[in-house]
Protein backbone atom coordinates (compact mmCIF):
# COMPACT_ATOMS: atom_id res chain seq x y z
CA UNK A 1 0.00 0.00 0.00
CA UNK A 2 1.63 3.47 -1.05
CA UNK A 3 1.15 6.92 -0.29
CA UNK A 4 -0.19 9.12 -3.16
CA UNK A 5 0.06 13.31 -1.75
CA UNK A 6 -3.01 14.79 -3.21
CA UNK A 7 -4.56 11.54 -4.19
CA UNK A 8 -7.47 13.09 -5.24
CA UNK A 9 -5.90 16.25 -7.34
CA UNK A 10 -7.10 15.35 -11.00
CA UNK A 11 -10.03 17.14 -12.21
CA UNK A 12 -13.39 16.15 -13.11
CA UNK A 13 -13.65 15.56 -16.67
CA UNK A 14 -15.43 18.03 -18.51
CA UNK A 15 -15.26 20.80 -15.35
CA UNK A 16 -13.88 24.00 -15.05
CA UNK A 17 -9.74 23.83 -13.91
CA UNK A 18 -10.95 26.46 -11.14
CA UNK A 19 -13.42 24.04 -9.30
CA UNK A 20 -11.75 23.21 -6.29
CA UNK A 21 -12.85 21.13 -3.16
CA UNK A 22 -10.91 19.82 0.06
CA UNK A 23 -11.06 15.95 -1.17
CA UNK A 24 -8.37 17.30 -3.69
CA UNK A 25 -5.73 18.24 -1.12
CA UNK A 26 -5.55 15.32 1.37
CA UNK A 27 -3.15 11.89 1.31
CA UNK A 28 -4.90 9.07 0.60
CA UNK A 29 -3.59 5.46 -0.02
CA UNK A 30 -3.99 4.43 -3.74
CA UNK A 31 -6.84 2.13 -2.92
CA UNK A 32 -8.86 5.33 -2.16
CA UNK A 33 -8.25 7.45 -4.74
CA UNK A 34 -11.33 6.15 -6.19
CA UNK A 35 -13.29 6.84 -2.69
CA UNK A 36 -12.11 10.38 -2.86
CA UNK A 37 -13.03 11.46 -6.49
CA UNK A 38 -16.44 10.15 -5.91
CA UNK A 39 -17.53 11.63 -2.67
CA UNK A 40 -20.76 13.69 -2.43
CA UNK A 41 -20.09 15.56 0.58
CA UNK A 42 -17.67 18.12 -1.14
CA UNK A 43 -17.72 21.81 -0.13
CA UNK A 44 -16.47 23.63 -3.49
CA UNK A 45 -15.17 26.60 -3.68
CA UNK A 46 -13.59 28.97 -7.38
CA UNK A 47 -9.90 28.55 -7.56
CA UNK A 48 -9.75 32.15 -9.30
CA UNK A 49 -12.49 33.81 -6.27
CA UNK A 50 -11.14 31.83 -3.73
CA UNK A 51 -15.15 31.52 -2.75
CA UNK A 52 -17.99 30.22 -3.37
CA UNK A 53 -18.97 32.42 -6.26
CA UNK A 54 -17.41 31.92 -9.72
CA UNK A 55 -16.19 34.86 -12.02
CA UNK A 56 -19.34 35.22 -13.31
CA UNK A 57 -21.31 35.66 -9.47
CA UNK A 58 -22.65 31.96 -9.54
CA UNK A 59 -22.21 29.22 -7.59
CA UNK A 60 -19.90 26.66 -7.87
CA UNK A 61 -20.11 23.30 -7.80
CA UNK A 62 -19.74 20.14 -9.66
CA UNK A 63 -23.29 20.31 -11.89
CA UNK A 64 -22.67 23.54 -12.91
CA UNK A 65 -18.89 24.54 -13.24
CA UNK A 66 -19.04 23.46 -17.33
CA UNK A 67 -18.22 24.91 -20.24
CA UNK A 68 -22.11 26.49 -20.24
CA UNK A 69 -20.76 29.07 -18.49
CA UNK A 70 -18.61 32.23 -19.41
CA UNK A 71 -16.11 31.58 -16.89
CA UNK A 72 -15.21 27.94 -17.99
CA UNK A 73 -11.69 27.26 -18.24
CA UNK A 74 -10.68 23.78 -19.79
CA UNK A 75 -8.72 21.73 -17.57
Amino acid sequence: MSRTRGAGLAPLPNRCEALRWKGMFIDADDEDVNEVQVSNSRIYWCAYTQGPLGKDDAIVDEDTCTSSRKCFTRA
